[in-house]
């Protein structure tokens, strides 16, 4: 791929990007989303929730999941977009309870308590989100520029806050419709070269092992289903959206980013299981073995395609971030500048992180599934179940799923090691999700009363 079409391309959209924003920024349309009193439309919010849902770590892990797990490991990771049903109903429960938002509802029932904790999660994961995107656009910008992979993410962090920082929310809306847009013409283009090329066959693909072979995956795929409740209600990219317009328009709209979300995320991971099935070698995160297995422009199409997820999650977790800083925690003014200052402070220490072991790190994003587990039981028990549930019963489930993220992430340390049954680290991690669900719900049960 030629340095100069990559180059070409992050310009073109930084410049489309720039002209979907709006040309005036306001308080309410930073935090809200709102431009004047008009709410987004069904199509806005169905775009809006898709891009910012198949960020690029999250193509990524679909593809190389599929590369070693074959169909299995694909399908787990497409089973996390249940999110969208899940996370629809969560909203519909919470704003027919009258609860404009997650720390809203938290904070009627569990005070403080409920609220800090919340936010402290949802904080770590918009980091998260901020670092693991600049963290695929310096694998990208090295597959193509030896050496240019710090240049790139710093590049992008800058261009990146300038404009996510013009509009915020209002912004980050109007600027994913083009980049979903965008998105979908050029993995369409790829996708049809991948399935129509001579070597592709329906029947293996959705039979295909991996190179690991496919156990492993459909463990992994029980784990998804366990967090798919609660893992919805932890990100505050979704979660903002099911605010912002009436409740029917809410609720169609995320159905509709479901099943778009799903095909993208499994067409995806098609890219991975192909080259499993060709036999070629792991390279860069699959960067470099697709540079190898493909012609120069369909592995450009695949670049840029990651570029624009990159770039359309960067704005809405920064727009989420702010919202979260300045109306959630109060910790700084709710004026344009506050909301600016809480961006940049983001965004540096997203592209900080990425100077550090990147194994780990991405670790630590795929945790924030089991870091969420507390969700579970609290809102299965209090919000579907209309129980109302002392705050030592949520702070047990609270304590449990840290904990057991916590082990997760650390599995490697020889304390923690001994703690965990042999096996392969899915394996483990299904252990530990059914451990932290037990607990939750049996201390959740054992407190919750009638309300």
């Amino acid at each position: 791929m030629s340095p100069v079409i990559l180059i070409a391309s992050f310009v073109f959209l930084i410049v489309l990007s720039v002209l979907a924003a709006p040309r005036r920024a306001t308080v309410e349309g930073f935090f809200v989303g709102r431009v004047g009193t008009q709410a987004p439309g069904l199509w806005v919010l169905v775009l809006s929730q898709v891009t910012t849902w198949i960020f690029a770590r999250s193509l990524m892990n679909a593809a190389i999941l599929g590369y070693f797990y074959g169909i299995a490991g694909t399908l787990a990771y497409a089973a996390y977009y249940g999110s969208f049903l899940t996370g629809g109903f969560i909203v519909s429960r919470l704003r027919t309870g009258g609860a404009g938002s997650v720390q809203d509802w938290l904070g009627t029932r569990f005070g403080a308590v409920g609220t800090g904790t919340y936010n402290v999660v949802i904080g770590l994961r918009l980091l998260s989100e901020v670092f693991a995107n600049l963290l695929v656009v310096g694998l990208i910008a090295g597959a193509v520029i030896a050496g240019s992979a710090t240049y790139a993410i710093v590049l992008v962090s800058i261009v990146g806050l300038a404009y996510a920082a013009w509009g915020g929310l209002s912004a980050a809306l109007r600027t994913d419709v083009v980049q979903m847009a965008v998105f979908l013409i050029v993995f369409v283009v790829a996708f049809a070269f991948l399935i129509l090329s001579p070597g592709f066959s329906w029947g293996a693909v959705l039979s295909a092992p991996g190179t690991a072979g496919a156990y492993n995956g459909w463990v992994l795929l029980v784990v998804a289903l366990l967090q798919v409740f609660s893992y919805p209600a932890h990100d505050p990219v979704m979660m903002d959206r099911g605010f912002l317009a009436d409740e029917a328009t809410t609720r169609r709209s995320f159905v509709h980013a479901f099943w778009l979300s799903t095909l993208c995320i499994i067409g995806f991971g098609f890219f991975g299981i192909q080259a499993s099935l060709a036999g070629a070698d792991y390279e860069a995160e699959l960067i470099g073995t697709w540079a190898g297995m493909f012609p120069p422009w369909v592995f450009a199409l695949l670049m840029i395609s990651l570029l624009v997820s990159a770039m359309s999650t960067l704005d809405s977790a920064l727009a989420s971030a702010a919202r979260l800083v300045v109306e959630e925690l109060r910790l700084a003014p709710r004026s344009l500048a506050g909301g600016r200052a809480v961006m940049g402070v983001f965004m540096a220490l997203g592209a900080a992180l990425t100077l550090w072991g990147n194994a780990t790190l991405f670790d630590a994003v795929a945790v924030s599934g089991t870091a969420s587990m507390f969700l579970t039981p609290v809102l299965i028990v209090g919000l579907v179940m209309g129980r109302a549930v002392p705050v030592w019963s949520y702070g047990v489930a609270f304590a449990a799923a840290i904990l057991g993220a916590f082990a997760y992430f650390a599995r490697g340390w020889p304390s923690v090691a001994a703690l965990l049954p042999e096996g392969h680290k899915y394996e483990q991690l299904l252990v530990i999700c059914g451990v932290v669900l037990v607990v939750g719900f049996a201390a959740v049960l054992a407190g919750a009363r009638r309300a």
